[in-house]
């Protein structure tokens, strides 16, 4: 009985001591590895099987046939005879210059004449000769020969001749040019079947796409550069509706109008800008987006131009200090700083102060939002406008105009300052009645102030506060105390400055 519990005993020492053993080991090499007496299954890493890149010939090849060469040029009558070697270059006293005198060639080299090899040919009536405006790219939309490219490319232009892959030239008219997103369609008249490529939903496109870039930087004819899509929505002050997509690739001067192709052959946007601090190639262009050009080009080809939807608005964005001055939950939208005289909005009630958040109940986030989103319409089409007025949401319907060429705007008066100055310490500002009666002007401005942090300067009109008109600083003194009343931080001051309103919030003082 003895010999049995011994046995019994060193059996659990040794199970101890391999436990033991176990326990050291899982020491050395985690404990976690050794405690189930099998390796663990741990969760597996991110990991994205990768694009297996055998190129871009294939796409290269397909589409190169529906890419062109633009070459621009304008009409000029000459300031003299060539042929009669006469050259003044409106300069007194170099009328009678020899013909072999280093000046002439100087002169005749500045003007654009590299000799007699260019342009002899194409002279006009009456002693007309082309003078060379811009040259850039584009691509071919449909096979009876319409193209499109930049509007800055044809400018000024009144000759166009594209030069297709194979090196045919062939004479182009223009059917129409859109401006404000700086587009053009050309349309090439001849008895063929032009290959030509087709728009790309855009909407799909994401960052890091695969892009490739065909055109005609320097004028150095058909060259194929690839990149990645880096970026959406880009706004880089070009217009009123910018909204490129940005691409890192090798785009340069020339490649102006030339189309940026998904891999399938699809044109995701129209290369337009590019980002140059020397004025050459750093890989960041800009791309009018395919969505954008085929709404745009539609209308050229149709109408020779673009009939947008028009809303008699100046806005300005919302900044998280107004959106706290007037109640409203977030910073979006697009505050009215004056509606236009006999446009739509004025028309259907719209006033300086409103907040237009909403467009047949689509959310607007921004200024150049709304912008997109009315031009968008066509003239006569009835919208939905939501607002945000007094701390409620009102819905109003508008019947857009015709956006004019030239943006309307009222026609306001800058009153002159009456003499009887009157203070708003809070706000570290001087103002006085205006002899119209219509606002404040603004004779001081503390420094350091609240008020001049925020850009309020000395001849500015105080129009309104939270939207009640102001005439004394009673008046601003009764809407602050308004606002403080209903716990807001900062209240909502309209200025007008050289016939233009804008809004700040200027912060209510506790103390």
């Amino acid at each position: 009985m003895q010999n049995q519990n011994e046995s019994t005993t060193k059996s659990r020492k040794g199970r101890l001591l391999a436990a033991a053993a176990s326990l050291a080991i899982a020491g050395a090499i985690g404990f976690g590895a050794v405690t189930s007496g099998t390796v663990p299954v741990l969760a597996d890493a991110v990991r994205v099987e990768g694009v297996q890149a055998t190129g871009f010939a294939d796409v290269v090849e397909r589409v190169s046939p529906a890419v062109v060469s633009v070459r621009v040029q304008a009409r000029i009558e000459p300031a003299s005879d060539r042929e009669g070697g006469n050259f003044s270059f409106g300069m007194p006293g170099l009328e009678d210059l020899p013909r072999d005198h280093p000046l002439h060639r100087f002169f005749r080299e500045f003007r654009g004449e590299r000799g007699d090899r260019e342009f002899r040919g194409d002279r006009g009536r009456r002693g007309e000769r082309a003078r060379p405006v811009s040259q850039g790219s584009g691509f071919f939309i449909s096979e009876d020969g319409y193209l499109v490219t930049n509007n800055h490319v044809v400018e000024g232009g009144a000759t166009f001749v594209v030069v297709m892959d194979d090196g045919t030239e062939l004479d182009a008219r223009l059917v129409g040019t859109d401006p404000r997103t700086d587009l053009a369609v050309l349309k090439v008249d001849e008895e063929r079947e032009f290959t030509y490529v087709a728009f790309a939903d855009d909407q799909a496109v994401r960052v890091g796409d695969w892009v490739v870039a065909v055109g005609n930087p320097f004028g150095l004819g058909g060259t194929v550069t690839a990149g990645i899509v880096s970026a959406r929505g880009r706004d880089i002050g070009a217009g009123p509706y910018d909204d490129f997509i940005q691409i890192d690739a090798a785009v340069n001067r020339g490649n102006s109008g030339g189309p940026a192709f998904n891999l399938n052959g699809e044109v995701v946007g129209i290369n337009t800008a590019i980002f140059s601090p020397s004025g050459g190639n750093v890989g960041i262009a800009f791309a009018i987006p395919a969505s954008t050009a085929k709404q745009v080009v539609s209308n050229l080809v149709e109408n020779g131009a673009v009939l947008r939807g028009w809303l008699g608005v100046q806005i300005q964005p919302v900044t998280d200090e107004i959106a706290e001055s007037i109640g409203l939950e977030a910073p979006k939208g697009a505050l009215v700083t004056e509606a236009q005289a006999e446009g739509p909005a004025r028309e259907a009630g719209l006033k300086a102060g409103d907040v237009i958040t909403a467009v047949n109940d689509q959310e607007i986030e921004s200024p150049r939002e709304l912008a997109r989103m009315i031009g968008a319409y066509a003239p006569d089409t009835k919208v939905d406008v939501t607002l945000w007025r007094g701390g409620a949401e009102e819905q109003v319907s508008v019947e857009l105009g015709e956006l004019p060429g030239d943006e309307a705007r009222a026609d306001l008066q800058v009153p002159t300052p009456a003499q009887a100055d009157a203070s708003l310490a809070d706000f570290g500002l001087t103002v006085t009645g205006a002899d119209d009666g219509n606002g404040l002007v603004v004779t001081d401005v503390e420094p350091g102030s609240a008020a001049e942090e925020r850009g309020i300067q000395a001849g500015d009109v105080i129009v309104a506060v939270n939207s009640t008109d102001v005439t004394s600083a009673e008046d601003v003194e009764a809407a602050v105390a308004d606002a403080a009343g209903a716990g807001r931080n900062a209240v909502l001051v309209q200025i007008n400055r050289d016939d233009n309103n804008r809004f700040v919030a200027l912060p209510i003082s506790r103390g």
